[in-house]
């Protein structure tokens, strides 16, 4: 994982990664094309509360057994959002520094910046991979944001940022991602998905999004 990194960016934009910066999930496209028939069905387990979040990933990602390159063109199906270095070039020269801040493996997420040219903050579960053995995600265990539950705590990042007094918006479109949401203010919270279902039915107020970069010019409009 990358540690937090100084910033003197009045406002930061946290945002989760996979189904938010990408257009889908590498855990819902790993079930659908590299873990064998008969896995059993880890995600209800999670929804139910018998496994944790981060033990659901990490057992489906230990199941992998595909070659190297086969994971890694499923990575590239994840689909990063085209325009996502375009507009945080955008939000930086406004005055936003962008952190990633995610439940899933730090593995494929660099591997998906890097091709895009991207350098950000990145705060994900470390892992390696290995054939035979599948992608061996870890808990973060260097980091400040260290959850027992998610690997990653993302709403402690949210909470830094607060604690430092920056301006925090945050995007995300998952269940795990709702504590985080519920910190910042109403017109700074962007939902798509699972986590537009939980606020909707909190009744808090969010921006929609189909594309990580449709929250560029939202912020844009509002200035610093």
């Amino acid at each position: 994982m990358t540690l937090p990194r100084d910033t003197d960016a009045a406002n930061v934009l946290v945002s989760d990664f996979d189904g938010t910066m990408t257009r889908h999930d590498f855990y819902k496209l790993a079930v659908e094309s590299l873990v064998p028939l008969g896995t059993p069905n880890y995600w209800a387990e999670y929804r139910a509360g018998t496994i944790t979040h981060f033990e659901a990933l990490r057992r489906y990602f230990a199941s992998i057994r595909m070659s190297e390159a086969e994971v890694l063109a499923v990575v590239d199906g994840m689909e990063l959002d085209p325009q996502l270095p375009v507009a945080v070039e955008e939000l930086s020269r406004a005055g936003w520094s962008v952190v990633v801040a995610s439940a899933g493996c730090a593995w494929y997420i660099h591997r998906l910046l890097a091709a895009a040219g991207m350098n950000i903050e990145v705060n994900a579960n470390p892992g390696r991979f290995e054939t035979g053995a599948g992608l061996l995600m870890q808990m973060p265990t260097d980091s400040p944001y260290l959850s027992q539950t998610l690997g990653v705590d993302k709403a402690g990042v949210v909470r830094r940022h607060l604690g430092a007094g920056r301006t925090v918006a945050f995007a995300g479109d998952g269940f795990a991602d709702a504590d985080a949401a519920r910190l910042v203010a109403d017109e700074l919270r962007f939902a798509r998905a699972d986590l537009a279902q939980v606020m909707t039915q909190e009744g808090r107020p969010f921006h929609p999004f189909e594309a990580w970069s449709d929250i560029a010019p939202v912020l844009l409009r509002r200035g610093n």
